[in-house]
């Protein structure tokens, strides 16, 4: 948070800046809070149409395979299938990536709008809505959802592994 804090305030624009009051440095601040809290909220859903994307892209892919397979896919051509794998578990590791991607810039996100807090009367994000859902140690309390995306492209490719391998085997 230190690193955050000193790399957020600008030392150069101070509340004698503004004016003699500082109503109009206060006003800007919580403007500018606003608007992380706002890009933080854009940025989960980003990543929610992310995770829609990939998965209507599986879905795809699987449908493609099963319907080039005809008989079905225990006829299908062991290389057609393998290319089909590999697209698929390219699709995976993208996704896995691009959530994690996410989750570091939501991370980051939450340490400015930490620094914010600290010139405004409450810690309402940082400090006690975090506090409140045990700060995500206990999971019948609350568990990010970041955690579960991450796995979520693991297991599809883990399927995708035993389902070629079974078919090849």
């Amino acid at each position: 948070m230190t690193d955050t804090r000193n790399s957020l305030w600008n030392t150069d624009v101070s509340p004698a800046y503004y004016s003699a009051s500082n109503q109009k440095y206060l006003e800007t601040i919580f403007e500018q809070y606003k608007l992380c809290v706002e890009m933080a909220d854009r940025v989960s859903a980003r990543r929610n149409l992310a995770n829609t994307f990939f998965l209507s892209l599986n879905s795809g892919v699987v449908a493609v395979l099963v319907a080039a397979a005809g008989d079905g896919l225990a006829a299908a051509s062991d290389w057609a299938l393998l290319a089909g794998l590999v697209i698929l578990l390219g699709q995976c590791a993208a996704w896995f990536v691009m959530v994690r991607s996410y989750r570091q810039l939501n991370a980051a996100k939450y340490r400015v709008i930490g620094a914010f807090e600290e010139r405004l009367p409450a810690y309402a994000y940082s400090r006690a809505e975090w506090s409140a859902l045990g700060e995500g140690r206990d999971w019948r309390k609350y568990l990010p959802l970041t955690h579960i995306e991450q796995w979520v492209p693991a297991i599809f490719s883990a399927t995708y592994l035993m389902g070629f391998l079974a078919k090849v085997l």
